[in-house]
């Protein structure tokens, strides 16, 4: 549910306080029922509302997800011409945005979408979404590193934390472990592993709450369901 001001805003009837006046005024109709006082809410996706009796259509919100490969950049625009993630979807996608960022070498699982609630909610740390990533980093990372990692640690002035840690393998030469993280601050995963001399190889982000990358393959999107979008914003 959305205040009838915001819906007709964002369907871009006008402003949000223009908007307040217009429905002040009488002139918004919501199924059949005129409204005139302001703190009503609509559900953009089934109630039927008119401006001066016509209809009045709510902005279609879209929600995708993204297996970003490496060598993209998230934002629309390069000021050193590397290649976007825009250019992997359709030409009518160009007004979505990221939810959050992957720098240009970390793949994985991206959202986009034109919902600012939907980006609020996935992005601020108040709300502790998870995101899980695969590293895999040069050298042996042992148990009292992960434990490092889970208790927090300071790099360049800031804590760094991961929620959980886990070895998935380990040699002299490789190993790949399993992040999960709750605020997502910038190269977060990076910076562990810098901060303890390790230098990462590949990085990729497998989850974000509860929807994983599965089999979407590198460089292909997909739009999310009903579902998804609801267990991501409760």
């Amino acid at each position: 549910m959305v205040r009838l001001q915001k819906f007709l805003a964002d369907a871009g009837v006008a402003s949000r306080r223009a908007s307040e006046q217009i429905i002040l005024a009488g002139r918004v109709a919501v199924n059949g029922d005129t409204v005139c006082e302001l703190g009503a809410k609509v559900e953009p996706t089934h109630d039927h509302v008119t401006l001066d009796g016509q209809p009045v259509r709510g902005k279609r919100k879209i929600y995708a997800a993204l297996n970003k490969p490496r060598g993209l950049v998230c934002s629309r625009q390069d000021e050193l011409g590397r290649p976007t993630i825009y250019e992997l979807l359709p030409k009518e996608w160009g007004h979505l945005h990221s939810v959050g960022r992957l720098d240009f070498n970390t793949e994985g699982l991206l959202f986009l979408t034109n919902d600012g609630e939907f980006s609020l909610r996935l992005t601020h740390p108040r709300y502790g979404v998870r995101k899980k990533y695969l590293a895999t980093v040069e050298g042996r990372v042992g148990a009292e590193m992960l434990r490092r990692f889970t208790h927090g640690l300071w790099h360049q002035g800031e804590k760094l934390k991961a929620e959980k840690a886990r070895s998935l393998s380990a040699s002299q030469s490789q190993s790949v472990v399993e992040l999960e993280l709750a605020e997502g601050k910038y190269r977060e995963v990076r910076r562990l592993f810098e901060s303890q001399g390790i230098t990462v190889k590949r990085l990729q982000r497998i989850q974000i709450g509860k929807i994983k990358l599965g089999e979407l393959r590198a460089g292909k999107w997909r739009t999310l369901t009903e579902p998804e979008i609801k267990s991501l914003l409760g």
